[in-house]
């Protein structure tokens, strides 16, 4: 706990056996009370070895639902344990637990309610192999969304990522895409609810065993994110209403 607040770790998991463990043994448990890890349906063995190094709340889908679907499925259990502060952690080991405690200081001491890992701040991306047309791609996406939602935010697709119990209580992340563009949803759903958001720089590692999607899905989750930003701006000018900025409860 940090001031008293319980922190949960969540991890959206497909085929990740190979890098689960080393992920796992990173986290701070003097911080981290539960872990909860939802399987996709890998087609290795990661919700037994989940269950072998010792995670409480394996959840395993019986089909495929998407990066998305397994997002709510983690926030789904992590309000569901009463967490506080939930701070998702890819298990393939791209990113570094070690950044937990930061992440969930910042919202333990009330100072924002969400947290993103920054794999742009400094020079992180290209160092720890980010290839080229990803890091230009990240950064002409970045550069329209902080124009279009009018925010100043170094990166809009980390993975890591750290919430208050208020925004998952807020927002209507049910509402999202089961795909990929989830993530950028939440975020301009996080934006359109006035609350705002911090960022931490964060290390990444590409390697072969770290999880990655194909150019086409790339091309397909770009303009995703450009649709979701000229929904938000529609909404926030009053010329369109789209049902995922819709807050729970209205």
């Amino acid at each position: 706990m940090i001031h008293g607040k319980k922190v949960v770790v969540v991890m959206p998991a497909y085929n990740a056996e190979k890098t689960l463990k080393t992920t796992y043994d990173e986290i701070d448990f003097n911080i981290v009370d539960d872990v909860v890890l939802v399987d996709d349906k890998s087609s290795d063995r990661t919700s037994e070895l989940a269950k072998e190094i010792g995670i409480k709340h394996v959840i395993r889908h019986e089909q495929n639902l998407g990066y998305g679907g397994n997002q709510k499925s983690c926030y789904r259990k992590a309000l569901e344990l009463e967490a506080d502060i939930t701070i998702m952690v890819h298990p393939d080991y791209q990113y570094t637990p070690k950044l937990i405690p930061v992440m969930a200081h910042m919202i333990g001491s009330g100072l924002y309610d969400c947290v993103m890992a920054s794999r742009i701040l400094g020079k992180g991306a290209l160092r720890g192999g980010m290839p080229m047309y990803k890091y230009i791609a990240n950064r002409f996406l970045t550069l329209s969304q902080n124009f279009l939602i009018n925010q100043k935010l170094s990166e809009y697709h980390t993975g890591y990522r750290a919430f208050s119990k208020k925004i998952l209580q807020t927002i209507d992340f049910e509402a999202n895409s089961n795909d990929f563009v989830f993530d950028n949803q939440m975020i301009c759903q996080i934006f359109h609810a006035d609350f705002e958001i911090a960022e931490v720089t964060c290390p990444t590692k590409y390697f072969e065993d770290a999880s990655s999607i194909n150019f086409a899905r790339s091309t397909t989750y770009g303009l995703g994110v450009l649709k979701t930003s000229f929904q938000y701006r529609m909404s926030k000018w009053g010329l369109g209403s789209n049902k995922i900025f819709k807050q729970k409860g209205n």
